[in-house]
This record gives structure tokens, C-alpha cells and sequence, in this order.
């Protein structure tokens, strides 16, 4: 049985073992971070602590084949986010989303500027120690493994600075997670706030809520409009809609066209924002009650789903529908958002476009644009790869700032992110298809982060103990939960003193601008509403770019 001792002993660093040993740390990690204290579980973090514990007791790795697992792990994981969050990168600069984007950067300079008072105060914390601790403070992963990737561009011998990065980040994290839950109950404390009733007033905005397709049958009663076609309608009413059906006096559905006249007695299926919905009522008469799908026609109504390349960009209105198919396309739903179907609106592979029409007429459509869910299963190779390609180049660009010696790169971590955001926004113009279903993003993510957080650990492990368990490790964790706490503080203040915004947006603030799961997924289970979840992705892509970019940035100015 010595075939098992050498398999299993400390400091075999045969392919076999090295297997073994992140097969080990990631299986356990994930399922001790599975664990609840207080409705908070550490998540995948708990590889990383895992990976100390096995590097703490001589587990090793050929330093190569770990560097080379480390960086092809963080490349997964940040361009999976890239991917993940770049759709909503754009619009997340609305009129709310830059007032919690503004936020969101204020805690991010504030945390900066608490590391950089404690580096030229205390005088006895290198500055690679403080951005570990920084990182593990705001739960920011990637922030952290840009920084080990910038300080080993500039000194390729500087592993002993990279594995210091990584203790103060292990250090400072658990207690980075309770601050974030901490600081959400000293603002609600603070502030006095009654849950139910923040709850109550989401609602109620959601309720009101007019981005959302609204559809309405309305009685022509208005004589005005007697005789009227469409195009008429159109500019009478003046906003976007679509008649999806019409009835006539006899009881006939058709699927209208422009040229459709309106006579008194027909029933018109619309839709449009809710906002309208008065103008319509003053314009073509009452709303109705009427069960389209219970009458007798041969219309239906269908979901048909964009899985061919070729249509992805595609305007909406260049298909020619009614033209070429005699249908109506009313809505598309977008990653579990319903847009209304306007003709300028772009297609994306994944789309659920509703049409109306006969079941002939919407097969003939579904045929031309795919509508196979097996392709929606099969990953897209050549975007990942083109990406993460393109990604590197674009890391590798040197970026001169004035006194700083070293040009600065995005690297490793900031090409890759940059270049996702990137390409899911606009990769169609490049024929690419950036579609990804969510259980494939969350795998390659997961198994991206795990293997990142497990050759950390190992890494960093034989050290750990005696740095972290110490007088210098104490101070590590306290200036970590100032980290955590101060800025957080200061930015719910302003929130909800200065602009009353509401607690769970606000706690959604706190998750997303320390790019924090743990403290989302506390938030969501406490609140029991989606509107944290809202303000975390709002805040998540410029806060988790600005995060990559200042780990970086202290580490090349001041290292």
C-alpha cells in the first residue's frame, strides 16, 4: 500500500497528486461553505481556507503548474462576470443608476483612502499587506488576484509579496463579510426604518411600475377615428404600440396591417406602456374585458425563440413580419424581462419573441430564426476563446502615468473583464454570438473562482499561521473591518439622510459595491423581495471594474 502513502503524502508534486490535492480542497471548501451561521454562509471562499490548511500542513505544487492553474482560473472567472454583467454595464448610467453608481464610488475611494492614511500613518504595513487586507475587506476576489498578477508583472521574483497579498486577504474576509451585514442593521438603526413598510413601498413602485409591456383590449367608441388605418392611429396617438389583434363587427379576427381601418364596434388587443393607457382610453374608447384565447379563431399566439447567428443585431423591424408572414410581433422577452417589441429593437441570441398570427404563418417564422433550445444548450466556443484572446492583448498594453515607473497593464484580470463587457454589449457587430445560458456561465465561473481561491491557499499556506496569528495579524484584521465598515457607513448615510433612498436598495448598495454574494444573498432572504438584487447588479460592473484597476493601481505607485 505505499502506492496510497505517496499518493497521499505531504510534498508529492506528481501530476496525480496535484490532482488529488485541488480535487480535495475544492470538494471540501464547497461543502463547508455551504455551512449557515446566522443565515451567512462564506460560499466558495471556504476553498481558499481549505487550501491554507492543506498548504499550512506541507502540501505543495510545482510552483509552475500552480501559477499556471491560478491565472487560467481567475481568466474564467473574470470573463464569465464580464459576460454576465456587460449587458447592464450601459444602462446602468440612468438617472438612479448614476445616483447608486456615484455611491458606489464613493465607498471605493473612501476605502482607498483609509488604506492609504493607515500605510503612511502606521508606517509598518507594506502596502502589498494592506491591499490583501483591502481586498479581503470588500470580498473583492478579482481585486485581489490583479494586484498578485500586476506586483509579479513588475518583479517577476516577488512571490513572497504575492503570498502576503493573499495571507491579508484571507485575514481580513471573514470579518469583511459580518461588516457588510453590520453595517446594514446600523442604518436601519440609525435611520429607525421599519422593514414592512420599505418592503411595501418597493412594491407599490413596482406596481406602478411603466417599463413593462401593458395589454389592454379597448372597444372603438370614438367616431372620430371611424374609418381610420393604422398609420393614422399611429400618429394621432403618437407613441409606441401594437395592435396585436382586431375584431370586427361580424366577430372575425385578423392579425392587422398598417392600411387596417377601425370601425365603431371593433375590439382592438394592444400593446403599449401603461402610461398610455389613458390616452388610448380618450382616443378609441373604453377598456374591455375579453378573452381572446376563448374566442373562435385562427389566430393564436406563440413564443418563438432567436437560436440562428445570422439574426443576432438584427433589427426587429427588418424581419418584415406582417409584410413577409402575416404576423404581429408584440413583445420580446430578454433574460426573463419583457421589451416591447418596437422595430428598432436589436435581437439577441436567447430572445423569446411572442407573435400573433396562424399556426402556418408562425412555423414558417420559427424555422427562418431556429427556435431550438438544444443550440441555446451548446456553449460557444469561438466567443470564450476570441474573447479571452483578445483579452489578454488587451491587458498586455502598457499605460504610462506620470510618476509611476512601471506602465501600468490591465493584466491578467482587467483585459479579460474589460473585453466581456465589451463583447456581450456589442459582439454582434463582430458576428459573435455572446449568449451563454446561465448553468453554463455559473459552471465556468465556479470552476474558474475555485481553482483561483485553491492555488491561493495552497500557495500561501505554509506561511499563514505564524504571519496572520500574531500581533501583526490582529492589526490585519482590525484595519479590515475599518475598511469594511467606515466607508459603508458614511455612503448609507448619505443615501438614506440625503436622498431617501430606500433600505433595500440600499442594501443592495452595500452588496454590490463591495461585489459581496453573501451579503446579497442575506439581504434577499431577509427582505424577501428581488429590489436588492436590482441595486447590486446596478452598481456590480463599475465596481467591480474600478476594483481591479485600484488594487493595481496602489500596488504599481506604491510597492
Amino acid at each position: 500500500m505505499d502506492w496510497i502513502q505517496q499518493l497521499l503524502a505531504p510534498g508529492n508534486m506528481t501530476l496525480a497528486s496535484t490532482i488529488i490535492l485541488y480535487s480535495f480542497v475544492i470538494a471540501v471548501g464547497v461543502f463547508l461553505g455551504k455551512i449557515k451561521i446566522g443565515g451567512v454562509s462564506l460560499g466558495v471562499t471556504f476553498v481558499l481556507f481549505v487550501g491554507l490548511v492543506m498548504g499550512h500542513l506541507g502540501y505543495v505544487v510545482n510552483s509552475e503548474v500552480l501559477h499556471f492553474i491560478r491565472e487560467f482560473g481567475l481568466i474564467l472567472f473574470i470573463f464569465s462576470i464580464g459576460l454576465q454583467v456587460g449587458p447592464g454595464f450601459f444602462s446602468s448610467f440612468k438617472k438612479g443608476g448614476m445616483l447608486l453608481n456615484g455611491l458606489a464610488v464613493l465607498v471605493i475611494v473612501l476605502n482607498v483612502a483609509i488604506v492609504l492614511a493607515i500605510f503612511f500613518i502606521d508606517g509598518n504595513t507594506p502596502i502589498t499587506a494592506l491591499v490583501g487586507v483591502m481586498s479581503g475587506a470588500v470580498t473583492n476576489t478579482p481585486g485581489l488576484g490583479a494586484a498578485q498578477q500586476a506586483i509579479l508583472q513588475v518583479n517577476p521574483g516577488a512571490y513572497s509579496m504575492s503570498e502576503e497579498m493573499a495571507m491579508g486577504y484571507a485575514a481580513a474576509y471573514p470579518l469583511g463579510v459580518i461588516g457588510i451585514i453590520l453595517s446594514m442593521f446600523v442604518i436601519r438603526a440609525i435611520f429607525r426604518v421599519k422593514m414592512d413598510r420599505e418592503v411595501k413601498q418597493i412594491e407599490d413602485e413596482i406596481d406602478s411600475s411603466q417599463l413593462k409591456p401593458h395589454i389592454v383590449t379597448f372597444e372603438v367608441a370614438n367616431s372620430l377615428i371611424d374609418g381610420k388605418n393604422l398609420v393614422q392611429l399611429h400618429d394621432i396617438i403618437s407613441c409606441n404600440f401594437v395592435v396585436s389583434r382586431l375584431r370586427d363587427g361580424s366577430g372575425n379576427v385578423i392579425i392587422p396591417n398598417s392600411q387596417t381601418t377601425v370601425h365603431i364596434g371593433d375590439k382592438l388587443y394592444i400593446v403599449m406602456s401603461a402610461q398610455d393607457e389613458d390616452r388610448f382610453k380618450a382616443v378609441i374608447g373604453p377598456e374591455i374585458d375579453m378573452d381572446w384565447e376563448a374566442t373562435p379563431s385562427p389566430v393564436v399566439s406563440r413564443r418563438i425563440v432567436v437560436t440562428k447567428s445570422h439574426y443576432n443585431g438584427v433589427a426587429l423591424g427588418s424581419l418584415r413580419l406582417r409584410m413577409g408572414y402575416k404576423l404581429n410581433a408584440t413583445r420580446v422577452n430578454r433574460a426573463g424581462v419583457d421589451l416591447l417589441a418596437s422595430p428598432s429593437l436589436r435581437l439577441q441570441i436567447g430572445d423569446r419573441i411572442t407573435v400573433v398570427g396562424q399556426e402556418e404563418d408562425i412555423k414558417r417564422l420559427a424555422d427562418k430564426l431556429g427556435n431550438s433550445m438544444k443550440r441555446l444548450n451548446e456553449p460557444n466556443m469561438i466567443t470564450l476563446f476570441v474573447g479571452i484572446f483578445l483579452g489578454i492583448l488587451v491587458g498586455s498594453i502598457p499605460i504610462a502615468f506620470p510618476g509611476v515607473s512601471v506602465p501600468m497593464k490591465l493584466g491578467l484580470a482587467g483585459g479579460p473583464l474589460v473585453v466581456a463587457i465589451l463583447l456581450s454589449r456589442f459582439g454582434y457587430k463582430l458576428k459573435l454570438v455572446t449568449y451563454t445560458s446561465s448553468a453554463s456561465s455559473l459552471l465556468m465561473r465556479e470552476i474558474g473562482i475555485c481553482l483561483f481561491l485553491a492555488s491561493v491557499g495552497i500557495a500561501s499556506g505554509a506561511g499563514f499561521a505564524k504571519t496572520v496569528f500574531n500581533y501583526t495579524g490582529m492589526w490585519w484584521v482590525i484595519w479590515g473591518f475599518i475598511i469594511t465598515v467606515v466607508p459603508l457607513l458614511v455612503a448609507g448615510c448619505i443615501a438614506r439622510g440625503v436622498y431617501k433612498i430606500n433600505l433595500l436598495t440600499i442594501m443592495g448598495l452595500f452588496g454590490g459595491s463591495m461585489t459581496d454574494p453573501p451579503a446579497l444573498a442575506y439581504a434577499n432572504n431577509s427582505t424577501g423581495n428581488d429590489a436588492p438584487a436590482v441595486a447590486y447588479s446596478t452598481v456590480y460592473p463599475l465596481t467591480m471594474f474600478l476594483r481591479v484597476v485600484a488594487a493595481q493601481v496602489l500596488v504599481l505607485c506604491l510597492a
